[in-house]
């Protein structure tokens, strides 16, 4: 038997914020801009270093950061089986910001015993939210 995994596709989400790029890069590498538009966390910009998102229901979720380019892009692992980049591209006086949230596979399930394809439209449609609260706060 083939050994392959059934993956589902990334949610990527492509913005561009009028606001600079360094004020978008500490909204997503630092602990108080995370906390900020996505959710409370103990986040360090330093590869390797692991930290907890409250999730809300869900209670504290396992990261752990991967990936450290300032102000080009960051990655974390969420959990067992996710990878978040964030990923800017300095467009004069705006920014270009691109996440990615990777890692679906139709075979396995999360680590609250929900499937992944279960979750996976809801969470498409979480990041689209999360997007324009990330908009609202660097845009201000």
């Amino acid at each position: 038997m083939e050994d392959k995994l059934q993956s589902l596709p990334d949610i990527v989400q492509k913005m561009v914020f009028n606001a600079p790029i360094q004020k978008v890069w500490s909204a997503v590498a630092t602990s108080e801009g995370i906390a900020a538009w996505f959710m409370p966390n103990d986040f360090q910009p330093v590869a390797g270093h692991e930290f907890l998102v409250n999730a809300g229901p869900f209670g504290m979720s396992p990261c752990k950061v991967t990936e450290v380019e300032p102000p080009h892009s960051l990655a974390f692992q969420w959990g067992k089986d996710w990878t978040i980049r964030f990923e800017l591209l300095e467009l004069d006086d705006k920014t270009e910001f691109t996440l990615t949230h990777s890692g679906w596979d139709a075979e396995k399930v999360t680590e609250f015993g929900l499937s992944h394809t279960m979750i996976r439209d809801n969470m498409a449609q979480g990041w689209v939210g999360l997007a324009k609260s990330l908009a609202t706060y660097v845009e201000a």
